[in-house]
């Protein structure tokens, strides 16, 4: 691969001129216990555990860029006795073992320190020479990722030790350099966390709007009747689905798609179900128990998953883990796809005590709902939960893009193809 000019190559790859590319080993801070892992098993148990103190480290605590969550704690005594084992503000925590690639920065104001468990390693820097941010940064992105990845101990259950850990290389621009890059990164982090919490917040706005109005607590400003309790037969027509035989291969790769659970949950809670990874001939169809579900319906699993919905966009056929309602004309389709999925827990109950979790169709038929006896409160409703959705989904599409705004970031600057001092 050609260098360009001003820049060099090394083991994290063509990094510029006036970087450095040492390992964990050799940016370690110059002082005792500035590596090291987490207590022995028996040094540290739940018994060991108290209200308040001294937090304990766990995998739990370790999903964001800053060591957080809720924490376990030891006594101050307990905490003194593993010192060898504490971390402080500004150090980095890697995990040893369960998920691998988790690197966290101790945070500055929490805690005076924190004890790591069995499943940690910490590493104290030389703060003159690098920025734990940066380090932090370098060691979530791809190369980060894949080096820790690729180094892991893959007997048994994946994990790494102390020797590799010293091993890690990362790039090092100037002090002053990390710290920009650092920065930058991290406002876009922010931006993400403000998204995540945003999007969780609409999200359980649009649940109580849901148990307001799909149960007439709260009423909207529409021509209305009285609410009444109806079976499902009476809102829709409800189809079940099909398997043909995997054996005649003129049954499959057609040109009627062919829904299957996993259609269903690939679509993470959107509400509209746009194609299918399989597809099935006519002949396929004739030749199984499914019937074809004309598009706008109401699509619902009912066996081991149960009641997973979607509204299929387009026609098309499902498998046998399927009841698919087809709504009558005095039934809104957005209204029953909100209706059905409120459900959950009762549809369960109708599966008894079974191991296998399976609705009949006579069961759903039977199974009695409110609802509005009016079509146009009905619509009111499913468009109030609908602009609802509309907006959570601009919101998840502004956090996917500034993730992969993140990416592009990272790819330039942890390379130095861009830099900002």
């Amino acid at each position: 691969m050609e260098i360009g000019t001003g820049y060099r190559q090394t083991d994290v790859g063509s990094i510029p001129e006036d970087w450095d590319s040492p390992c964990i080993r050799d940016a370690a801070a110059r002082k005792s216990n500035a590596i090291v892992g987490g207590p022995f098993g028996s040094d540290l148990v739940s018994a060991d555990y108290v209200e308040s103190g001294v937090p304990v480290i766990r995998g739990q605590n370790m999903a964001g860029e800053c060591v957080s969550g809720d924490f376990v704690f030891v006594s101050a005594e307990k905490a003194r006795s593993l010192r060898a084992n504490l971390a402080r503000p500004g150090d980095l925590v890697f995990t040893q073992r369960g998920t691998l690639g988790q690197v966290a920065i101790i945070p500055t104001g929490a805690y005076e320190q924190y004890l790591i468990s069995q499943s940690q390693m910490k590493v104290s820097l030389d703060s003159a020479r690098h920025d734990p941010h940066f380090v932090q940064q370098y060691f979530m992105s791809s190369e980060g990722q894949k080096q820790i990845s690729a180094s892991a101990i893959q007997t048994g259950v994946p994990h790494t030790n102390l020797g590799i850990l010293r091993t890690y290389l990362f790039p090092a621009p100037p002090l002053r350099e990390q710290r920009a890059i650092a920065t930058a990164l991290s406002d876009v982090d922010a931006l993400l966390v403000a998204l995540d919490r945003l999007i969780a917040k609409k999200r359980n706005l649009k649940q109580a709007a849901m148990q307001q109005l799909l149960t007439g607590q709260t009423r909207l400003p529409v021509p209305n009747r009285e609410w009444v309790v109806r079976p499902l037969r009476e809102l829709a027509d409800i189809r079940s689905g099909g398997t043909p035989s995997t054996a005649v291969a003129r049954y499959w790769n057609g040109d009627v798609l062919w829904c299957t659970p996993t259609d269903i949950t690939a679509l993470n809670g959107r509400k509209y179900l746009r194609s299918t990874a399989r597809t099935i001939t006519r002949e396929g169809l004739a030749a199984s128990a499914g019937e074809r579900v004309p598009a706008l319906s109401v699509v619902m699993t009912s066996r081991a998953t149960i009641g997973e919905c979607a509204i299929n966009a387009v026609s098309l056929a499902t498998n046998q883990g399927f009841k698919n309602f087809v709504p009558f004309e005095d039934t809104d389709v957005e209204f029953l796809f909100y209706l059905l999925g409120r459900q959950k827990q009762g549809f369960i109950r109708l599966c008894g005590g079974s191991t296998f979790l399976e609705i009949a169709k006579r069961q759903l038929a039977a199974y009695e709902v409110r609802l509005p006896d009016n079509k146009a409160e009905q619509v009111a409703i499913a468009t109030v939960l609908s602009d609802m959705d509309a907006e959570i989904e601009a919101l998840e599409a502004r956090r996917a893009k500034t993730r992969d705004l993140k990416q592009a970031m990272m790819q330039e600057l942890l390379t130095g193809r861009t830099r900002l001092v």
